[in-house]
Protein backbone atom coordinates (compact mmCIF):
# COMPACT_ATOMS: atom_id res chain seq x y z
CA UNK A 1 0.00 0.00 0.00
CA UNK A 2 1.50 3.31 -0.99
CA UNK A 3 2.05 5.56 2.43
CA UNK A 4 -0.67 8.29 2.98
CA UNK A 5 0.32 11.57 1.49
CA UNK A 6 1.63 14.53 4.35
CA UNK A 7 -0.70 15.87 6.27
CA UNK A 8 -1.82 19.40 4.70
CA UNK A 9 -0.02 22.61 6.26
CA UNK A 10 -1.99 25.21 7.23
CA UNK A 11 -0.10 28.63 7.62
CA UNK A 12 -2.03 31.55 9.51
CA UNK A 13 -1.02 34.74 10.82
CA UNK A 14 -3.55 35.65 14.19
CA UNK A 15 -3.70 39.81 13.21
CA UNK A 16 -5.25 38.54 9.87
CA UNK A 17 -9.19 38.50 9.73
CA UNK A 18 -8.56 36.39 6.59
CA UNK A 19 -6.50 33.76 8.58
CA UNK A 20 -9.47 33.59 11.58
CA UNK A 21 -12.41 32.86 8.31
CA UNK A 22 -9.96 30.38 7.33
CA UNK A 23 -9.56 28.68 10.85
CA UNK A 24 -13.10 28.84 11.93
CA UNK A 25 -13.50 26.58 8.64
CA UNK A 26 -10.99 24.91 8.05
CA UNK A 27 -11.60 21.70 10.65
CA UNK A 28 -14.97 20.72 8.36
CA UNK A 29 -13.24 21.05 5.41
CA UNK A 30 -9.33 20.26 6.39
CA UNK A 31 -9.46 18.08 9.54
CA UNK A 32 -5.68 16.66 9.37
CA UNK A 33 -4.44 20.11 8.54
CA UNK A 34 -1.31 20.81 10.77
CA UNK A 35 -1.83 24.53 11.64
CA UNK A 36 1.65 26.73 11.61
CA UNK A 37 1.05 30.48 13.12
CA UNK A 38 3.67 32.55 11.68
CA UNK A 39 5.24 35.93 12.11
CA UNK A 40 3.02 37.72 9.12
CA UNK A 41 5.49 40.72 9.65
CA UNK A 42 8.24 38.52 8.52
CA UNK A 43 6.75 37.55 5.53
CA UNK A 44 5.71 40.43 4.42
CA UNK A 45 8.99 42.00 4.72
CA UNK A 46 11.07 39.05 2.80
CA UNK A 47 8.22 39.51 -0.24
CA UNK A 48 8.24 43.26 -0.15
CA UNK A 49 5.01 43.76 0.91
CA UNK A 50 2.98 45.52 4.06
CA UNK A 51 -0.68 44.67 5.32
CA UNK A 52 -3.17 45.92 3.21
CA UNK A 53 -4.36 47.24 6.63
CA UNK A 54 -1.74 49.94 6.49
CA UNK A 55 -2.90 51.06 2.40
CA UNK A 56 -5.05 52.91 0.31
CA UNK A 57 -6.96 49.07 0.27
CA UNK A 58 -7.81 49.31 4.15
CA UNK A 59 -10.93 50.85 3.68
CA UNK A 60 -12.41 48.79 1.27
CA UNK A 61 -10.65 45.69 2.76
CA UNK A 62 -12.38 45.85 6.15
CA UNK A 63 -15.95 46.63 4.42
CA UNK A 64 -15.40 43.07 2.39
CA UNK A 65 -14.00 41.37 5.81
CA UNK A 66 -17.27 42.61 7.54
CA UNK A 67 -19.18 40.85 4.15
CA UNK A 68 -17.28 37.98 4.91
CA UNK A 69 -17.65 37.52 8.73
CA UNK A 70 -21.49 37.61 8.07
CA UNK A 71 -21.67 35.40 5.56
CA UNK A 72 -19.73 32.76 7.30
CA UNK A 73 -22.10 33.26 10.55
CA UNK A 74 -19.25 34.98 12.54
CA UNK A 75 -21.01 38.33 13.28
CA UNK A 76 -19.49 41.56 13.10
CA UNK A 77 -15.96 42.05 13.30
CA UNK A 78 -15.07 44.44 16.27
CA UNK A 79 -12.16 45.63 15.09
CA UNK A 80 -8.52 45.98 17.53
CA UNK A 81 -7.48 49.91 17.91
CA UNK A 82 -5.19 49.95 16.19
CA UNK A 83 -4.90 47.71 13.91
CA UNK A 84 -2.90 46.02 12.46
CA UNK A 85 0.13 46.10 14.68
CA UNK A 86 2.94 44.18 15.35
CA UNK A 87 2.21 40.66 15.27
CA UNK A 88 5.67 39.25 16.80
CA UNK A 89 4.53 38.19 20.25
CA UNK A 90 1.84 36.51 18.97
CA UNK A 91 3.94 34.70 16.44
CA UNK A 92 6.10 33.62 19.58
CA UNK A 93 3.03 32.66 21.59
CA UNK A 94 2.35 30.14 18.21
CA UNK A 95 5.65 28.99 18.33
CA UNK A 96 5.30 28.03 22.06
CA UNK A 97 2.13 26.73 21.76
CA UNK A 98 2.91 23.94 18.91
CA UNK A 99 6.05 22.61 20.67
CA UNK A 100 3.90 22.39 23.80
CA UNK A 101 1.43 20.73 21.92
CA UNK A 102 -2.09 20.21 23.63
CA UNK A 103 -2.48 22.51 26.40
CA UNK A 104 -2.82 21.36 29.82
CA UNK A 105 -6.55 22.96 30.55
CA UNK A 106 -7.85 20.76 27.31
CA UNK A 107 -5.82 17.21 28.07
CA UNK A 108 -8.92 15.79 29.80
CA UNK A 109 -11.24 16.56 27.57
CA UNK A 110 -13.65 13.88 26.32
CA UNK A 111 -15.68 13.70 23.15
CA UNK A 112 -19.77 12.24 23.23
CA UNK A 113 -17.92 8.73 22.49
CA UNK A 114 -15.50 8.60 25.39
CA UNK A 115 -12.07 9.35 23.13
CA UNK A 116 -9.89 12.12 23.67
CA UNK A 117 -11.12 15.35 21.88
CA UNK A 118 -8.22 18.01 22.23
CA UNK A 119 -7.02 20.19 19.56
CA UNK A 120 -3.24 20.77 19.40
CA UNK A 121 -1.19 23.76 20.63
CA UNK A 122 -1.32 25.95 17.72
CA UNK A 123 -4.52 25.29 16.84
CA UNK A 124 -6.19 25.96 20.26
CA UNK A 125 -4.15 29.01 20.40
CA UNK A 126 -4.52 30.35 17.11
CA UNK A 127 -8.68 30.38 17.48
CA UNK A 128 -8.25 31.67 20.62
CA UNK A 129 -6.44 34.86 19.73
CA UNK A 130 -8.49 35.11 16.47
CA UNK A 131 -11.52 35.11 18.35
CA UNK A 132 -10.07 37.88 20.97
CA UNK A 133 -8.57 39.70 18.25
CA UNK A 134 -11.83 40.09 15.94
CA UNK A 135 -15.09 39.63 18.23
CA UNK A 136 -13.52 41.21 21.27
CA UNK A 137 -11.42 44.11 19.47
CA UNK A 138 -8.27 43.01 21.74
CA UNK A 139 -4.76 44.45 20.50
CA UNK A 140 -2.73 41.36 20.24
CA UNK A 141 0.31 43.53 20.12
CA UNK A 142 -0.15 43.60 23.79
CA UNK A 143 1.68 41.22 26.00
CA UNK A 144 -1.70 41.18 28.41
CA UNK A 145 -3.89 40.33 25.53
CA UNK A 146 -1.65 37.22 24.06
CA UNK A 147 -1.21 36.06 27.72
CA UNK A 148 -5.33 36.10 28.19
CA UNK A 149 -5.38 33.92 24.73
CA UNK A 150 -3.15 32.05 26.08
CA UNK A 151 -5.41 31.54 29.17
CA UNK A 152 -8.54 30.95 27.24
CA UNK A 153 -6.68 28.71 25.13
CA UNK A 154 -5.45 26.06 27.95
CA UNK A 155 -2.11 27.36 28.87
CA UNK A 156 0.01 27.55 31.80
CA UNK A 157 0.27 31.45 31.29
CA UNK A 158 3.65 32.01 32.95
CA UNK A 159 5.00 29.14 31.05
CA UNK A 160 3.94 30.89 27.79
CA UNK A 161 5.23 34.50 29.68
CA UNK A 162 8.73 33.11 29.63
CA UNK A 163 8.97 31.64 26.43
CA UNK A 164 7.74 35.09 24.83
CA UNK A 165 11.39 36.45 25.54
CA UNK A 166 12.97 32.37 25.06
CA UNK A 167 15.87 32.23 22.88
CA UNK A 168 14.97 29.09 21.67
CA UNK A 169 11.50 30.23 21.17
CA UNK A 170 12.80 33.26 19.44
CA UNK A 171 15.42 30.90 17.00
CA UNK A 172 12.50 28.47 16.39
CA UNK A 173 9.90 31.41 15.05
CA UNK A 174 12.84 32.50 12.61
CA UNK A 175 13.09 28.87 11.51
CA UNK A 176 9.19 28.08 10.85
CA UNK A 177 9.47 32.01 9.08
CA UNK A 178 12.42 30.45 6.91
CA UNK A 179 10.49 27.22 6.16
CA UNK A 180 7.32 28.82 4.93
CA UNK A 181 8.81 31.04 2.81
CA UNK A 182 10.14 27.99 1.12
CA UNK A 183 7.25 26.54 0.70
CA UNK A 184 5.94 29.25 -1.25
CA UNK A 185 3.92 31.46 1.49
CA UNK A 186 3.52 34.63 0.31
CA UNK A 187 0.68 35.47 2.51
CA UNK A 188 -1.74 34.54 5.26
CA UNK A 189 -4.12 32.33 5.19
CA UNK A 190 -1.44 29.64 2.62
CA UNK A 191 -2.34 25.95 2.87
CA UNK A 192 -0.28 23.82 1.28
CA UNK A 193 -1.37 20.65 -0.28
CA UNK A 194 1.32 18.27 -1.39
CA UNK A 195 4.32 21.32 -3.03
CA UNK A 196 1.18 23.47 -4.07
CA UNK A 197 0.21 26.44 -2.21
CA UNK A 198 -3.36 28.00 -1.66
CA UNK A 199 -3.39 31.41 -0.49
CA UNK A 200 -6.32 33.04 0.89
CA UNK A 201 -9.36 32.38 2.72
CA UNK A 202 -11.77 31.90 -0.77
CA UNK A 203 -8.79 29.18 -1.66
CA UNK A 204 -9.87 27.10 1.40
CA UNK A 205 -12.50 25.07 -0.69
CA UNK A 206 -9.80 24.75 -4.05
CA UNK A 207 -7.42 23.57 -1.46
CA UNK A 208 -9.84 20.66 0.22
CA UNK A 209 -10.68 19.55 -3.60
CA UNK A 210 -6.79 18.95 -4.08
CA UNK A 211 -6.61 17.17 -0.86
CA UNK A 212 -9.61 14.89 -1.70
CA UNK A 213 -8.31 14.03 -5.24
CA UNK A 214 -4.49 13.45 -3.91
CA UNK A 215 -6.25 10.76 -1.16
CA UNK A 216 -8.27 9.31 -3.87
CA UNK A 217 -4.88 9.01 -6.23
Amino acid sequence: MAPRPASPLFFFGAMSPYSWFAAERIERLLPDARWRGVFAGAIFKASGRVSWGLTEEREGGMADCQARARAHGLGPIRWPEPWPTNDLLIARAMTFAERSGTPPGQRAATDAAGARAMRDGAKALGLAAMRLAFLDGADLGEEGVVLEAGTRAGFDVDEMSDALSDTDIKDALRRATDDALELGVYGVPTIIIGEEPFWGDDRLDDAAAARRSQLAG
